[in-house]
C-alpha cells in the first residue's frame, strides 16, 4: 500500500477517456492519482456514439466523460484544471509544472490525445455537434448507410477515407482540397464509383437537421453529411521534450505495457499509434495503470521474487 501522503504519485496528463480510465485504476489501486485536465477532450465532440460498449442506444460524448469523471473520483482520484506547462526528470521520478506550481511524480502517464485538422468551414464546430460534419467513419459509418456522403481530403488520407466508405454507401464522393498536383489515384476511385471533385470550397450552406450543401466555382452540391479527411497533430509535446521515441506520423511508440523509451512514462490513447477509438484508448489505459502500480510495488520492495 502507498504510504499516506496529500502529494501524488502518479500524475495523468489529459482527461479524456484514456486518462480517466487510468485514474479509476489507478485510485483502485490505492495510488494517489492526480489527473491535469487541459479542457475539451476529443471525445466531448461526439454527439452519439453507437459503438461504446454496454449503450446499445447510444451515449453522447459528454455523458461518456461525465460518468468516467464520476467513476475515478468516487475512489479517490484528484482531477484538476490545468496544463502541465513542464515536464522533466529529477532522479528516478519527475517533476511537473501545473498551475504555477512544482510537483514530483513517481510516474506519468501521457493520455494527451490528438488535435483534428477540421475543414476550414464556416460553422464547423456546430456542424461537427449535428453529426453534419464528421471526424471518425470507423465510429459511424454505419449511420451512413446509402447516405450521399462527401469526403474533404487534401492526400492519400482522403482516398483511403472515401474508400472506406463504400462499404456503407454507393454515393461516396471525395473532394480534393489538396495541391492540384497531388497524385490522386484516379483509376481506384473510378472502379470503386468514387467521385473526384478537385477544387477548393468556397462557402457551406447548413440546411435543417440533415443537409450539407457545399459550393465551389459558384455550382453548388448537396451532400447528407461530409467527413474530414484531414488528419490530426499529437499533442506529444512533454514526451518529445524528454526524447521519448515517436513514429513517422508524430505518435508515441509505445512497448506492450503502454511504456514510452523513457523510464516511468506511459503513453495511453490517441496519441499513441494506432486505432483512435474509445474502447481502444480504454484498454490502453488499463495496460499502462497496472504496469504503473506493479514498477512501483517492485520499486518499493513489495514484490517477490
Amino acid at each position: 500500500m502507498a504510504p499516506m501522503s496529500d502529494e501524488p504519485e502518479v500524475l495523468i496528463v489529459g482527461s479524456g477517456p484514456a486518462g480517466l480510465t487510468a485514474a479509476t485504476y489507478l485510485a483502485r489501486f490505492r495510488r494517489r492519482v492526480l489527473v491535469a485536465d487541459g479542457g475539451a477532450p476529443r471525445a466531448c465532440w461526439i454527439p452519439v456514439s453507437h459503438n461504446m460498449p454496454g449503450f446499445p442506444q447510444g451515449i453522447t460524448g459528454d455523458a461518456i466523460l461525465k460518468r468516467m469523471t464520476e467513476q475515478a473520483e468516487e475512489y479517490g482520484a484528484v482531477i484538476e484544471a490545468g496544463r502541465i506547462e513542464q515536464l522533466t526528470r529529477d532522479g528516478a521520478g519527475f517533476v511537473a509544472r501545473l498551475n504555477g506550481r512544482e510537483m514530483r511524480v513517481r510516474a506519468v502517464l501521457l493520455a494527451t490525445g490528438v488535435v483534428d485538422h477540421h475543414p476550414d468551414l464556416p460553422g464547423v464546430e456546430r456542424a461537427i455537434e449535428r453529426s453534419l460534419v464528421r471526424i471518425c467513419p470507423i465510429c459511424d459509418g454505419f449511420e451512413a448507410i446509402d447516405k450521399a456522403v462527401a469526403v474533404i481530403g487534401n492526400d492519400d488520407k482522403g482516398v483511403r477515407e472515401a474508400a472506406f466508405l463504400r462499404t456503407y454507401s454507393d454515393r461516396v464522393t471525395l473532394i480534393h482540397v489538396g495541391p492540384d498536383e497531388a497524385s490522386i489515384a484516379t483509376d481506384e476511385l473510378g472502379r470503386l464509383g468514387i467521385e473526384l471533385i478537385r477544387a477548393p470550397i468556397d462557402n457551406v450552406r447548413l440546411e435543417g437537421d440533415r443537409v450539407t450543401a457545399l459550393s465551389w466555382g459558384g455550382a453548388f452540391r448537396t451532400f447528407d453529411l461530409v467527413y474530414s479527411a484531414l488528419g490530426t497533430s499529437p499533442n506529444a509535446g512533454l514526451a518529445e521534450g524528454l526524447d521519448a521515441r515517436t513514429g513517422e506520423d508524430g505518435r508515441l511508440i509505445v512497448d506492450p505495457h503502454q511504456a514510452t523509451s523513457v523510464k516511468g512514462l506511459y503513453a495511453a490513447g490517441d496519441v499513441v499509434r494506432g486505432l483512435n477509438q474509445i474502447a481502444v484508448a480504454s484498454a490502453e489505459a488499463a495496460v499502462a495503470a497496472t504496469a504503473i502500480h506493479n514498477a512501483l510495488r517492485e520499486a518499493d520492495g513489495w514484490t517477490v521474487s
